[in-house]
């Protein structure tokens, strides 16, 4: 039992890691001696709406993971809900990474240790609900 403790307590670090990455600097920007910085919050406000699915999944996991009655009697659920947030939060991060990328601009664009901490968090999400739900499956 207590590796599953220990995994869910894995995917709920991890989603609370995101969920305050989503606020801070991802994007560095430069032109011309000038620099600014834009946060996983700002790119949904201006452009892709489709990333306010990161916070809304990851307070998702850390509800569904705080909540003993949902992760004792219904494992699958906590487990589903790591592993389909965490992807599609991946997902979205990355597919923001290339979108900007491609798109031609005359300000340079650097993604920040930030981003990518969030990004491998959300990896690491779906990793952490496999693990605690091969985990609860085996217990009796």
């Amino acid at each position: 039992m207590s590796n599953a403790n220990d995994s869910r307590r894995t995917t709920l670090s991890l989603a609370t890691s995101v969920l305050i990455c989503f606020f801070l600097p991802w994007v560095q920007l430069s032109c011309v001696g000038l620099r600014d910085s834009v946060s996983g919050y700002d790119l949904a406000r201006e452009g892709d709406k489709f990333l306010w699915f990161i916070p809304l999944f990851m307070l998702l996991i850390l509800v569904f993971g705080l909540v003993r009655r949902i992760w004792e009697k219904w494992p699958a659920v906590f487990a589903l809900a790591g592993t389909v947030g965490g992807s599609l939060g991946a997902y979205l991060m990355y597919h923001e990474r290339f979108t900007i990328n491609d798109s031609p601009r005359l300000v340079a664009t650097q993604w920040t240790a930030l981003f990518w901490f969030a990004f491998l968090s959300s990896v690491g999400i779906v990793a952490a609900a496999f693990w605690f739900y091969s985990r609860r499956a085996r217990s009796p």
